[in-house]
């Protein structure tokens, strides 16, 4: 998938965001090689409570690097 959104369609960047307590959802991005840019504080009303948001990115040049 992500040969083909940064390789095949040419796009620079690509975003995930996951719950700051879930930790099962932010090994994922971290395992791919992205970076974690930011926590956004109470970013999300999920089950009844705000949440942290984590985002993580990954540039085109940072993939290819990893291939």
């Amino acid at each position: 998938m992500l040969d083909y959104i940064l390789c095949d369609l040419g796009l620079n960047k690509v975003e995930i965001q996951c719950a700051e307590a879930n930790i099962k959802s932010r090994n994922i991005p971290k395992r791919l090689g992205f970076k974690q840019e930011g926590i956004n504080r109470e970013a999300k009303f999920i089950n009844g409570c705000y949440n942290n948001i984590v985002t993580y990115s990954l540039l085109r040049i940072e993939w290819k690097g990893n291939q």
